[in-house]
């Protein structure tokens, strides 16, 4: 039998019987009988078409793929371990690639703490080589060391597909050392399988444990119906095994990551970890006052004024000061084969870790805050009355700006124009967003950023600048800080190891009336306070049972806080219209093969597309909405030029609407056995902020609908915005669709200490209750969701942050 015929015929008809439940599984579904080996499998097949993009929640894979799965009869009344797995891959090239199969559960069947299955011809005759990986985040993964058992049942190879049948044990349980264990359950009557191809074979075919490229022929999710799965023949199906040489691989050595000791005899009186919104202007702050300062930053250097190397393998930008972080027209590399080195490895979110964290990554919006934000959220001494002055500082240094090419040009503005025309034909009124930072309902603007110059500009070109000046400021690069060193409730020095290379190991001091201030983000803050004691008792009981255990400071200095929970996120959903008079400009594309005359363009005088943020951002629209509980909510739709949820790029936009401030969904982070974060509670679902979330929708789709020539293609016409929300999952499994990436709140800023109940971590100071001289500056601790993206609030919030630590008696 040829796998091409297979593909084109049987299961083509075979599977139209069942439909998927989630919506990102666009397979067909069916039963079939592989016909070697006589086993019935419920099966998922993605057909034959052209990946557009990164392929994402593909509906097809260049060749197509197909994954099926049979179950043991009892299945639906125990959870069962085990499946017997068909795979059927694609090598539409004839060179070879990979396929791949995500282990899910009922909840996700996200690559993180997943095992996961990857298999492909090694190019002799009909072997297949298998391989187990497991990653905590999204970062390469590694090779499993979990009790997963696969045994080879049948394979077969032809030249553009292959074939491979296989029983594996223990594969439905998840059991890396590295992870908490749990499993799948079959037993509830569905479960989540992902799958990816790639069409790029792997370094060394031959081996099983080879180095391999991302995937490049589509991705999705699978929803196995257990019932259509399960078989009385499968004891006698799991007795099949293989005949021929199976592959066997060897590990290839791991590098070395070179490092600098510690100075023994340096102490500083201020040591900042991480180096984004919120750390580089408290260094600079600190710094400012003569005292000595340390910021410690994970990751390597970003922008080229660092000394960040990140540029186009073609060469383009060689010669320049310039990297793909500089470049505002390269600011969604990060989405299009960026993420090596740059992001966190120890999430399950997508996270900047790197000079300049978010800042360094994300599109550079640039809002002076919304005085609500302050007064709605915040607690005395935070109010926008007392955030008047650190507000204004921080504009001086960074205004922003919404006419970012140096020649005074808005460039591509077809997407804009469209939808600003039926907004000020509905009253909505068009504001310069930063002159005007309360009017954000039934308003409109055009985009202000961080840019200056032309480059991406903000914290990095501003303040690390002035902190730099200083000779009693320092700044130590690729260095991880494990924990914190405390007596009781006194921070005394931190453990650092070298993340990559150039980095420090040992333990750095702080001076006797030192102070450290984290800095770390929404969930390097959390991690770091978990590893030093500082958090709920489950949470240290993790790291107490993990590999940090015989460093971790006695139980009885543990200071029981709420770290971790009160997580929130803008409620992230994508809508998308189609209007003949907008035109997509190809972005991803830029990276190696630039338009000739924008490049010279942007090259010679910072001007033209390139100095705008991809994809095309503009307009930003708000509107506030009152939900059933009376609440007022405000929304913030955030326009580009690019199709999403399988509408093509061309004539489309996609309008993703932002839930902000009023937002009373809360989620919660936790570490895992490997030392990992985890998104452990969606903050995402209150009924009262997604019936708000349908009211905008349904007033944009009537403002919109009524511009010539507009088409809503999500929702489709006739759908109302609670419907269309019910049809886009709201689950972990989908989180990748429905956030925003604005994660804040976990060391929650308040009055009401945890250390008596209450739900804050620290204090109007920003000091962490229970402690003398640790500090939080950053996203971690918002109270509450905001109106815009934060940036600019966090580096507001650091400024004031920073004014309140230098206040306090030494």
């Amino acid at each position: 039998m040829k796998t091409s015929s297979f593909l084109g015929g049987v299961l083509a008809i075979g599977l139209s019987s069942l439909n998927a439940i989630v919506a990102q599984d666009f397979a067909s579904h069916g039963i079939y009988t592989e016909p070697v080996t006589g086993i019935t499998f419920f099966a998922s097949e993605e057909t034959n078409g052209t990946i557009t993009g990164d392929g994402e929640f593909s509906t097809v894979s260049w060749g197509g793929f197909t994954f099926g799965v049979a179950l043991p009869p009892d299945a639906l009344s125990r959870d069962t371990h085990e499946y017997i797995g068909l795979i059927i891959g694609s090598t539409p090239t004839g060179q070879g690639g990979w396929s791949g199969i995500v282990h899910g559960d009922d909840y996700s069947a996200g690559m993180p703490n997943h095992l996961m299955l990857l298999a492909w011809p090694t190019g002799n005759e009909n072997q297949i080589a298998t391989s187990f990986r497991y990653s905590p985040a999204y970062q390469y993964p590694v090779p499993y060391r979990g009790s997963a058992n696969l045994t080879q049942i049948y394979s077969n190879v032809n030249e553009t597909h292959w074939t491979l049948v296989y029983r594996c044990q223990n594969c439905l349980l998840f059991d890396d050392p590295a992870q908490d264990s749990f499993n799948a359950s079959t037993s509830k009557g569905t479960f989540l399988q992902g799958w990816a191809q790639a069409y790029v074979p792997p370094t060394d075919p031959k081996n099983p444990l080879s180095d391999f490229e991302q995937h490049n022929n589509g991705m999705g999710e699978f929803v196995i119906q257990v019932q259509s799965a399960t078989h009385v023949s499968y004891s006698d199906w799991a007795t099949k095994t293989a005949t021929g040489p199976i592959a066997t691989g060897t590990t290839t050595a791991t590098a070395t990551i070179s490092s600098i000791p510690v100075p023994t005899g340096d102490a500083y009186d201020y040591i900042v970890v991480g180096a984004g919104a919120g750390g580089i202007p408290m260094a600079d702050k600190l710094s400012q006052s003569g005292a000595s300062v340390l910021l410690i930053e994970k990751g390597f250097a970003s922008s080229g004024r660092w000394g960040g190397t990140l540029r186009p393998e073609n060469h383009w930008l060689d010669g320049t000061n310039l990297t793909w972080f500089d470049i505002p027209g390269e600011c969604n590399r990060i989405w299009n084969g960026g993420t090596a080195g740059v992001v966190c490895t120890d999430t399950d979110q997508m996270a900047g870790c790197t000079l300049g964290g978010g800042t360094a990554v994300n599109a550079g919006l640039w809002w002076k805050p919304n005085p609500m934000d302050w007064d709605e959220n915040f607690p005395a001494g935070w109010k926008s009355s007392d955030m008047a002055g650190a507000t204004e500082r921080v504009f001086s240094r960074i205004p922003g700006t919404d006419h970012p090419s140096m020649d005074g040009q808005r460039y591509l503005q077809s997407g804009y124009d469209v939808i600003a025309d039926g907004l000020a034909n509905a009253g909505w009124k068009y504001v310069t967003a930063n002159d005007a930072p309360s009017e954000k309902n039934r308003t409109f603007a055009h985009a202000p950023h961080m840019f200056s110059g032309g480059e991406r500009g903000g914290p990095m070109a501003t303040y690390l600048v002035t902190a730099n000046g200083r000779s009693n400021f320092h700044m130590w690069l690729n260095t991880s800080v494990e924990r914190i060193q405390r007596d009781g409730g006194h921070a005394t020095g931190l453990d650092v190891v070298a993340f990559n290379n150039g980095g420090r190991v040992g333990t750095v001091k702080l001076a006797p009336k030192g102070r450290v201030v984290l800095s770390a983000g929404a969930f390097g803050t959390p991690k770091l306070l978990f590893r030093s004691g500082i958090g709920p008792t489950d949470q240290l009981q993790v790291v107490k049972g993990s590999s940090d255990g015989d460093k971790m400071i006695a139980e009885k200095d543990w200071i029981n806080l709420p770290v971790g929970y009160n997580l929130n996120d803008h409620l992230n959903t994508d809508t998308v219209i189609s209007h003949q008079n907008v035109s997509y400009y190809d972005w991803p594309a830029a990276w190696l093969t630039p338009i000739p005359s924008d490049k010279d363009l942007y090259l010679s005088s910072r001007s033209g597309p390139l100095a705008q943020a991809a994809p095309n951002i503009n307009p930003i629209m708000w509107e506030e909405i009152t939900g059933p509980d009376g609440k007022v909510r405000s929304m913030q739709w955030q326009a580009r030029v690019e199709g999403s949820n399988r509408i093509p790029n061309g004539i489309s936009m996609t309008l993703s609407l932002y839930l902000g401030r009023g937002e009373v969904s809360k989620g919660r982070t936790t570490i895992q056995k490997g030392l990992n974060m985890l998104v452990s509670t969606i903050p995402y679902g209150d009924p009262n902020d997604l019936a708000a979330c349908a009211q905008a929708i349904d007033n944009m789709v009537a403002i919109l609908s009524k511009v010539p020539g507009l088409t809503w293609n999500l929702p489709a016409p006739g759908v109302s915005g609670a419907d269309y929300l019910k049809s886009v999952e709201l689950s972990y499994a989908n989180v990748g669709s429905r956030r925003a990436n604005h994660w804040m709140g976990t060391a929650k800023l308040g009055t009401d200490s945890g250390l008596t109940g209450g739900t804050s971590v620290v204090d109007t100071n920003t000091k962490v209750y229970g402690t003398d001289n640790i500090f939080v500056a950053d996203a971690s601790i918002f109270p509450g969701q905001v109106t815009t993206n934060p940036s600019a609030l966090i580096v507001t919030a650091s400024e004031r942050a920073a004014e309140l630590i230098l206040a306090l008696p030494v």
